[in-house]
């Protein structure tokens, strides 16, 4: 580890803690149905919007209309990506003539980009055509960003409102998240990215002679664009089968500094929005707190496995200064390398600008942790939140009981049915991660696909698995998932990790807002201090152990001791 690492992560940690108020604010005030400086502007075209779909905008939804909402529409968002898949060759701006995509690895893609994973079994350049980039997945990284927003205002609203029967309306919420927050920042990014060198256009690809006399076929395209949502809306998926380590998607430090700025923004601005929204800052503080700790806690242990070479490579003249440089790009090196893996996991992003493959043992294994936790450090947009929160009801459940108090959060009564939900919530992702991987291992389709055997071949399925669930994306890069078995099963897997949350979450939402508001007294647990920063946070890591500390002594903890004993896989 060097000073100018760490000075390089501090301006990153920084940046992020400056803009999360007026951002949060601007949210705040967004969906608090308040006038924004960008109102005159967007109103109209909002208005327009209502009355072209039937929306009444003044008109509210009790929970279980507004989680079928979110259903509908997420169905009608996967049978149009798939369609658009399959009909891909007879579709317009086609200009390479890619031909339609088989039935499995559509039925992957739309599912993974409706819930906003963005996992790719396929390279972007030579598999997808503009019109299915733009038209299809580009849409959907706004959209299902703006889902994960709208739900998580949504149990804002729950915990805000008092005695209430609505938590919003679903399609005001969505409208309000694109035009107003999505689409204005990612103009700028992408505008940002197309200065830096980013391509942005519609020409075909170019064949260019190298040096050596080969051919080679240069892909382009409508990049910069795709590429401000995807990392604004914490999709991933790159255009380019690289991903954020492909020069064309990330050419420098700067952008690279941009991407990794954007994958936090929206996730920590929403803290200050639900500390804003409820009528006390210090609670959105708080959560903000718990994130920051287990995030710089990852950092630190990321960085500093990378920071010394291999040590199967002592004797060989490797300087210790150089670190681990497999799977990196030079002009990033080992701190951004490091920084880029834990921001890209700890959101639901899924952008890579290394390989996670290459990555010592120990290193590995956070960004798969910060997957396991739920991706509730920042996590997606909105889905850290809404994630964070409900660990926050199981925080104040299990403190109730060591005093022997009804659990309060924010003036409501944390009762049965609020923590059943939670419950079953936090159950999803373990049911799916390891019940899949555990098939996966087990069967000779899911064997077929590892690059490595052992134990590393292992985590490389874990890895999978725990990605698609937490709706992250990212990859270890060592897995052969573009089979009809993996296509299948990750599938499945993002389905679950996406829609089983949702419904317990909105029905949340639904039982707090029903909920008269509880005076605080001399016995009420107080949430905003580092007491319950501490529980908080613990109550998230020791969840996190419990449920996935022998898998992950099976992986890439014993991977680590095998790789001092002198044995790779």
């Amino acid at each position: 580890m060097t000073f100018n690492g760490w000075i390089q992560i501090a301006i990153y940690c920084v940046s992020i803690a400056i803009l999360a108020k007026p951002v949060g604010a601007y949210m705040a005030r967004v969906f608090m149905g308040e006038r924004t400086f960008l109102t005159p502007i967007i109103g109209p075209f909002e208005r327009n919007l209502y009355r072209i779909g039937g929306v009444d905008d003044a008109r509210e939804q009790h929970w279980l209309p507004y989680t079928i909402s979110v259903l509908l529409f997420s169905i009608v968002s996967f049978v149009a990506l798939y369609a658009m898949q399959r009909l891909q060759a007879v579709l317009p701006v086609n200009p390479a003539e890619m031909g339609a995509i088989t039935p499995d690895s559509a039925f992957n893609t739309a599912v993974s980009f409706v819930s906003n994973t963005n996992w790719q079994g396929y390279a972007g350049e030579s598999t997808m055509s503009y019109f299915t980039q733009m038209a299809g997945l580009t849409v959907q990284n706004f959209v299902s960003a703006a889902v994960g927003i709208a739900i998580a205002i949504a149990l804002v609203r729950g915990f805000a409102r008092k005695s209430a029967r609505t938590i919003g309306n679903f399609w005001v919420d969505l409208t309000r998240a694109t035009l107003y927050v999505l689409l204005p920042l990612s103009i700028v990014i992408a505008l940002a990215l197309v200065a830096l060198g980013v391509p942005q256009n519609l020409n075909a690809y170019t064949d260019v002679t190298t040096l050596e006399g080969a051919q080679q076929v240069i892909a382009q395209g409508p990049v910069a664009s795709q590429l401000a949502i995807k990392q604004l809306g914490t999709n991933g998926g790159g255009f380019f089968n690289a991903n954020s380590a492909h020069p064309f998607e990330n050419p420098n430090a700067l952008t690279n500094f941009i991407e990794m700025w954007a994958i936090f923004l929206i996730g920590a601005a929403l803290t200050y929005t639900f500390g804003r929204m409820v009528g006390n800052q210090r609670q959105g503080w708080a959560i903000f707190a718990v994130m920051g700790i287990l995030f710089l806690a990852g950092v630190a242990i990321v960085y500093g496995a990378e920071a010394n070479p291999n040590p199967l490579f002592a004797g060989f003249g490797i300087d210790s200064m150089d670190g681990n440089m497999e799977g990196k790009e030079v002009r990033f090196g080992v701190a951004l390398s490091a920084l880029f893996a834990v921001v890209t996991t700890a959101a639901s992003c899924g952008a890579v600008n290394a390989m996670h493959d290459s990555f010592m043992p120990l290193a590995g294994m956070i960004p798969l942790i910060n997957m396991q936790l739920g991706e509730v450090i920042f996590g997606g947009v909105g889905a850290g939140l809404y994630g964070m929160l409900v660990f926050a009801i199981v925080a104040v459940f299990i403190a109730g009981l060591m005093v022997g108090r009804t659990p309060e959060y924010l003036g409501k009564k944390i009762e049965a049915k609020e923590v059943k939900m939670a419950m079953l919530t936090i159950l999803v992702l373990p049911l799916a991660i390891l019940g899949f991987t555990a098939l996966a291992i087990v069967i000779e389709p899911g064997l077929a696909g590892m690059a490595n055997k052992g134990m590393h071949g292992y985590s490389e399925v874990l890895y999978a698995f725990t990605s698609a669930t937490a709706n992250n994306g990212s990859a270890f890069a060592g897995l052969s998932a573009n089979t009809p078995f993996y296509n299948t099963t990750l599938g499945l897997a993002m389905l679950m990790g996406r829609f089983l949350m949702i419904v317990p979450i909105l029905a949340i939402a639904g039982s707090l807002a029903a909920k008269r508001a509880v005076p605080a007294s001399a016995g009420t647990f107080p949430t905003t201090g580092a007491l319950f920063v501490g529980l908080l946070a613990g109550v998230i890591l020791i969840t996190g152990g419990l449920t996935y500390f022998p898998a992950l002594a099976f992986g890439p903890i014993v991977d680590h001791l095998s790789m001092i004993a002198g044995q790779t896989f």
